[in-house]
């Protein structure tokens, strides 16, 4: 390609070379090191501008992409300045923990930022091991951190890493202070300038912050009952010590493993996709529970953040219960467990169902943002918070344990559910179609679009604010809010939700995460009947949702 054609993208090949040769420089990973050099001696151009033609962005979110050399992937550099960014919004002598997973180099990053932020004159302490995310966010707030950093990237493919970032409150970070630590971050220079590893002070954690975390979530309201027999899968991820310490401490019987998929591994060899939510993730754990007659299937993602619950099936099969399903049947356990002035909390993508629950049991309910970031903000007395991708936290009186998501508290509160249900003879399918009976059937579903082009995306958001539909599905639009404005008492976001006749819900929003179009539907149907009849009618109700909204949308 010419050096004309090179400016013409934003990048020419001298800037590529010089960017990459400085960033060689400074580097201290020999494996980075050594790609890079193989690209710059091969002229390779194309990868040079995929690594340097861009950078990942901090947000909310931290940092997440692909392993690699350069500033658009994950690798020791980009930690190194992102611990400095945050050293510096920080100031000297605050007080940082630091968690990790284990991925490709979670632990050689846990430790750079460690060496960074005790340089930068903080106290850092570093969790014990691969741990789940939980445990991170219980002992930034449980030990009076100022913040904490855990590196992750939960349940992405296994040749990507990230760098997520908590507040003293025990929660994940929100504006402003996102774009402050963005602007630190691209205000460092060097890092192989940084000073490193003092006057700052490093504390190596022992196994007892796991133990207070444990004794937290094991005083959750579990109840009484404990007769059962459970199949679990941590999906090649740091869930099962941890998992297996909980359902031992609370009194329930050791779930059985999923041998293939118990000890941590990076590259995640028996599952094409490492998300419980993912077709053929569950299906080893199926298998076991099958196998074993188990009451009851529970996975977590790789870092035990999120929690899948199934319930087997007599034909060997298994009923995956929707995030919504679960959020709804934890609530209404952790309403009836607590008491005092609460609130449950949960999203705008997420069901409906649980603000009906809340004044049904004359509790507060909170509608927020997507993103546990918000819902452990929704307001004082939050006993319970949910999200509908499969995300939950569980507390009690005193409040929540984690304020993030926890799919160790999670497992251990559904198995506590299901062990009362059966010592009445009955399972959680039973109890689903009790509160479609109190409540509705509440039947909701995605629909995604996947894009190369995000200008696609943009343009379908345009063409649905020009021309807004009039119905979906046979149900009429009763109001559109655009979210993009701030409808709905919301802070502003790019998104919309159609509320449809008949107590039916869309939301359209591109994904913060992904390249995609998320569009999220909900349809309410009464039962005066059979249950059964009523899953039918949702079933063909979300279906006519689904076709009328791929073709207003036309990706």
């Amino acid at each position: 390609m010419s050096e004309r054609s090179e400016r013409a993208n934003g990048h020419s090949s001298i800037d590529l070379v010089g960017a990459a040769r400085e960033w060689l420089a400074q580097d201290p990973d020999p494996e980075t090191r050594d790609e890079l050099s193989r690209l710059l001696d091969g002229g390779d151009l194309e990868a040079l501008r995929d690594r340097f033609g861009a950078k990942l962005e901090f947000g909310t979110a931290g940092l997440r992409g692909e392993l690699g050399a350069g500033p658009n992937r994950m690798n020791r550099v980009t930690v190194m300045r992102a611990a400095a960014g945050l050293a510096q919004v920080l100031g000297p002598g605050r007080h940082v923990v630091i968690g990790y997973d284990a991925r490709h180099k979670s632990d050689v990053f846990a430790r750079d930022t460690a060496a960074v932020l005790t340089g930068a004159g903080l106290h850092a302490s570093l969790l014990p091991g691969p741990l789940p995310t939980p445990v991170l966010a219980f002992a930034v707030r449980h030990l009076g951190a100022d913040a904490g950093v855990t590196v992750t990237a939960s349940h992405n493919p296994p040749r990507d890493n990230g760098y997520k970032v908590y507040w003293g409150d025990g929660s994940q970070i929100v504006p402003p202070v996102d774009s402050e630590i963005s602007a630190a971050i691209d205000a460092v220079g060097r890092v192989d300038r940084l000073p490193l590893d003092g006057p700052g002070t490093l504390t190596e954690l022992g196994e007892g912050i796991v133990e207070d975390y444990l004794a937290a979530v094991t005083s959750l309201p579990l109840g009484e009952a404990r007769d059962l027999r459970v199949a679990y899968t941590p999906l090649h991820g740091v869930g099962a010590a941890t998992l297996t310490g909980a359902f031992l401490a609370a009194g329930f019987e050791t779930p059985a493993t999923v041998e293939e998929q118990r000890d941590p591994d990076p590259d995640f060899p028996t599952v094409s996709f490492p998300n419980p939510e993912e077709p053929g993730a569950m299906d080893l754990a199926v298998a076991l529970a099958a196998k074993l007659n188990a009451d009851l299937v529970l996975a977590n993602d790789p870092d035990a953040d999120r929690c899948a619950v199934g319930v087997p099936l007599p034909d060997g099969t298994c009923r995956m219960l929707t995030g919504d399903e679960v959020g709804g049947l934890l609530a209404e356990h952790v309403i009836t467990q607590t008491t005092g002035d609460r609130m449950v909390a949960t999203t705008i993508v997420s069901s409906t169902l649980l603000g009906k629950i809340a004044r049904a049991h004359g509790v507060r309910y909170g509608e927020t943002l997507t993103g546990f970031k918000w819902i452990i903000k929704a307001g004082p007395g939050l006993v319970f918070g949910y999200e509908e991708a499969i995300g939950y936290s569980v507390g009690s009186d005193a409040g929540l344990p984690v304020r993030d998501k926890d799919g160790i508290g999670a497992a251990l509160t559904v198995a506590a559910v299901a062990a009362a249900a059966k010592r009445s003879g009955r399972t959680l399918l039973d109890l689903l179609d009790d509160q479609a009976r109190r409540y509705g059937l509440h039947a909701t579903s995605q629909l995604s679009f996947r894009v190369s082009d995000l200008s696609l995306i943009t343009d379908a958001m345009a063409r649905l604010r020009a021309h807004p539909p009039t119905a979906l599905g046979g149900r009429a639009v009763t109001r559109t809010d655009d979210l993009s404005k701030g409808d709905g008492g919301l802070p502003p976001t790019d998104g919309l939700r159609y509320l449809l006749s008949g107590d039916g819900r869309v939301v359209v929003r591109p994904s913060g995460t992904e390249p995609k179009l998320k569009c999220y539907l909900e349809v309410v149907v009464p039962v005066t009947g059979d249950v059964a009849q009523a899953r039918e009618q949702a079933a063909r109700d979300l279906a006519a949702l689904k076709a009328d909204l791929a073709a207003c949308l036309d990706l």
